[in-house]
């Protein structure tokens, strides 16, 4: 299968046969990094990563990616460009195009991922922005697929913002690969009506369904996974965080829910996690609302510590994985094959 030349913006430009090629190629090349099998097969090329949010495991899977295939990195943080302050993002795709192999972008507007990748004239790769988030949900199948031995047919539980980046592409990749998504939130939680549809439409083709509920025990009932993220995203006013909190705090995932899904499940999450005090947010949080929300009071938002640091948990197995679906993802864009 070549993919040579494409961008990776959204999974909604990819197929199952051609998802299910990145997923088996990340595999290969994970077992040959764990064998010591040298895959230096990009060392002609040079790829720029333009973060306009931090993020530990993207840039890192990114840089680290990158140099296991041979390539040339310039990572250009938030104050690292001219992009949308001096110079327009069309403006800065061809500078950067007629420079770079590859073009890594992390920030706030989906339109400036889109305007990079129709301007750039090489393979741009969503790193996250406001709507989509696809290298994520590849690191996530692959970890799901090493657990179980498979996607389709997967009961795959979804708790708390279902509109975000995580919840939009969560449900379009489980629809595109055959998983039962289930999306577990207050209603007006829940993705656009246009977006749902679109993946209702994507899942007959692939026998499976997509449900939204209210009601957390129905949504985590049967489950094979139970996956969380964050309240109140990167970029977001700290002003949300009260909001937010009483939105969800009834929907943080506790040992309680993860006993009602199967024996078997695992809980996932795409991390940073809030699950205790020893971070500067998580500290906040705790004393800023804990006395109103008796939930957060140690700190604890989208997962209990209970549940993150128990055996059900495979969020470390996910984070590595981001590092070898991303890998895929640049050498499949740039070459078109490996052996």
């Amino acid at each position: 299968m070549n993919l040579k030349g494409r961008n990776f913006i959204t999974l909604l430009d990819f197929t199952s046969e051609e998802i299910t090629h990145l997923i088996n190629l990340s595999a290969k090349l994970k077992e040959d990094k764990y064998n010591g099998k040298e895959h230096k097969v990009l060392s002609d090329k040079n790829v720029v990563l333009l973060f306009q949010k931090d993020s530990t495991r993207t840039r890192c899977a990114f840089e680290v990616g990158a140099m296991d295939l041979g390539m040339g990195v310039t990572y250009l943080g938030p104050n690292g460009s001219q992009m949308n302050t001096k110079e327009s993002v069309k403006d800065t795709a061809r500078v950067l195009g007629r420079m770079y192999d590859g073009i890594e972008f992390r920030g706030y507007k989906q339109s400036d991922v889109e305007a990079l990748g129709a301007n750039a004239g090489v393979p741009v790769w969503n790193g996250l922005t406001d709507v989509y988030h696809p290298t994520q949900i590849l690191a996530d199948f692959l970890t799901i697929k090493e657990v179980f031995g498979k996607l389709k047919g997967i009961n795959f539980t979804y708790v708390g913002d279902s509109r975000n980046n995580m919840g939009n592409s969560l449900m379009i990749g489980a629809a595109k690969q055959g998983l039962n998504f289930t999306g577990v939130a207050p209603k007006e939680l829940w993705p656009d009506q246009k977006l749902i549809d679109t993946c209702l439409e994507i899942a007959k083709e692939h026998g499976s369904t997509i449900h939204f509920t209210e009601d957390k025990m129905e949504g985590t009932k049967n489950a094979d996974v139970v996956y969380a993220d964050v309240w109140v995203s990167m970029g977001e006013p700290k002003e949300v965080w009260e909001t937010r909190i009483a939105q969800l705090n009834e929907y943080q995932v506790d040992m309680e829910m993860m006993n009602n899904a199967k024996d078997t499940a695992i809980f996932m999450h795409c991390l940073p996690a809030f699950h205790g005090k020893d971070t500067e947010v998580g500290k906040k949080i705790a004393e800023g609302f804990g006395d109103k929300f008796p939930k957060v009071k140690n700190g604890e938002m989208e997962v209990t510590d209970e549940v993150i640091e128990s055996e059900c948990s495979v969020v470390f197995q996910e984070a590595e994985n981001r590092m070898h679906t991303i890998k895929a993802v640049m050498l499949a864009t740039l070459r078109e094959s490996y052996e």
